[in-house]
């Protein structure tokens, strides 16, 4: 009896995976806009401002170089996107929710005979695998712009991306199962990404920044997901590596954790 359970267990959470993945590759106007808008970011911002940044002289030229941990601007701000787009794919993911909730789906999942945990788990691994494909992808195309970027070190910065998103897709499961409108859901994602993304280094160094806006990042879980990421595609850090990677991991343990918790107190009813 405890073999079938268990058997019925990992059936749910393999269920929750695939459908989380087939939806994604199903839905071709969002496989195009997860790759395209990141790629716009780095072609139209990044050579844009990259541009602002080259004076044709070699020591103006060096010294703006070595703001950006002695990058040229382009490649700085391309790895900073490929997290980006991770955080971005993976934190509006949990609208799906409220589609679930409204279409009926949710109501089979929470009458299931398998734990609410593991459906939730499911759903994150799913949604984090794709946010991982997509990042592997932008980093590809963004190598074509960016020569500098060293995929060798892309299997390990996606890795990070992939423990970052495993947290924020928790996080918006976790504000789904408390908000009923989908509208409601995007203003609050959308209020909470901005500060999020504009104070994590994607767009200029941490320790360029306002002493004010330095300690916001070092409370923001973006920064150390953008650090590390940094770190194994170019080789440039603020932080330890291994200290991104813990905070990162101990993040998406409590949202996780609060998912989980809100997701088994929902009812049919709600």
């Amino acid at each position: 009896m405890e073999g079938e359970v268990a058997v019925a267990a990992i059936h749910a959470f393999n269920v929750m995976v695939y459908r989380q993945l087939k939806r994604f590759l199903r839905a071709r106007s969002r496989v195009v806009t997860m790759l395209v808008q990141p790629v716009m970011w780095i072609f139209f911002f990044g050579l844009g401002m990259g541009g602002v940044f080259k004076f044709n002289d070699p020591m103006i030229d060096a010294f703006i170089k070595q703001q950006f941990g002695g990058l040229d601007y382009v490649t700085f701000l391309t790895t900073g996107v490929i997290a980006m787009s991770m955080f971005m794919g993976s934190f509006i993911s949990g609208v799906s929710v409220l589609w679930d909730k409204q279409f009926g789906f949710l109501k089979e999942t929470l009458v299931a005979p398998a734990p609410r945990s593991l459906i939730i788990l499911g759903r994150a691994v799913g949604d984090s695998i794709v946010t991982l494909l997509q990042g592997a992808a932008i980093a590809l195309i963004a190598k074509l712009i960016s020569p500098g970027l060293r995929l060798e070190g892309l299997p390990i910065a996606l890795a990070y991306g992939f423990i970052l998103s495993m947290g924020f897709i928790s996080a918006g499961v976790a504000l789904a199962t408390k908000v009923n409108s989908p509208e409601g859901f995007h203003m609050i994602v959308n209020l909470l990404m901005m500060p999020l993304m504009f104070l994590s280094g994607v767009f200029f160094p941490v320790d360029r920044m306002p002493d004010w806006a330095q300690w916001m990042a070092m409370v923001n879980p973006l920064t150390y997901a953008v650090d590390g990421m940094r770190y194994w595609l170019t080789g440039t850090s603020s932080y330890d590596p291994a200290l991104d990677v813990a905070i990162l991991t101990a993040l998406s343990i409590v949202l996780i954790a609060l998912a989980i918790r809100l997701f088994e107190k929902t009812t049919v009813e709600d």
